[in-house]
């Protein structure tokens, strides 16, 4: 059974809940502050979908949180840094238009590129110069990761899950996929930027442990129901 623990002040997890190491909970604050109060080197696995830094708004008005500036980008990805376990990976999606920033971010925290993944969609999300047919993500070591039983294609493919949970709703399958590959058994997977907990569903369905951080309340609830 999910636990959603509503953290009224965004400050860190109450010492009773990070000396045990929350798993299979939804916490609702800052994930900056929330994982400040997670022991170091807990999770196993970090799989997550940070806002963008492009100002999304979908076509019925609906934004994301901190989309509108990277103050946040580099101290969430240290704190992300500090609670992974050694010789683990971290795939992190990210903005196209801000892939300096957020590059920046991942190697400043001690992060390693290891890998990209492009999720190839049978339609375009925008249309500007280009029709928009993907999302990409980076694959992020830290230290030495053992390489995948069977390795991951690089491209994936994409299912549109029509956004009805969230603005910018990922769909299971394919980060099932990253689960299984890159989480060992009964290990844990966090998501700081949890949303609807599409990450969270892909965990839980692995038979893996999990653990989502969301700023929004109404997305925090949103993930806890979902698992």
């Amino acid at each position: 059974m999910s636990r959603f623990i509503s953290i009224q002040r965004l400050g860190p997890v109450p010492a009773a809940a990070a000396a045990t190491s929350p798993r299979n909970s939804v916490l609702h604050g800052d994930c900056i502050d929330v994982m400040a109060g997670l022991p170091a080197e807990c999770v196993d696995f970090i799989l997550t979908d940070p806002p963008y830094l492009c100002r999304y708004r979908d076509r019925t008005g609906r934004t994301v949180a901190n989309d509108n500036n990277s103050h946040w980008l580099k101290p969430a990805f240290a704190e992300a840094y500090r609670v992974l376990r050694p010789d683990s990976l971290c795939v992190s999606f990210y903005g196209w238009n801000a892939a300096d920033q957020f590059i920046e971010a991942w190697r400043a925290a001690g992060f390693r590129i290891v890998g990209h993944l492009v999720f190839s969609k049978s339609y375009a999300s925008s249309t500007r110069f280009v029709a928009a047919h993907h999302e990409s993500a980076y694959i992020l070591a830290k230290g030495q990761p053992p390489l995948p039983t069977e390795a991951v294609p690089d491209v994936l493919p994409w299912q549109y899950t029509g956004n009805r949970l969230h603005p910018t709703e990922k769909p299971v399958e394919p980060l099932r996929r990253l689960v299984k590959a890159f989480c060992p058994e009964g290990g844990l997977v966090l998501d700081p930027f949890c949303g609807s907990g599409s990450t969270l569903v892909a965990a839980q369905d692995c038979g893996r442990n999990w653990l989502g951080i969301e700023l929004d309340a109404r997305h925090a609830e949103t993930a806890s129901g979902r698992v």
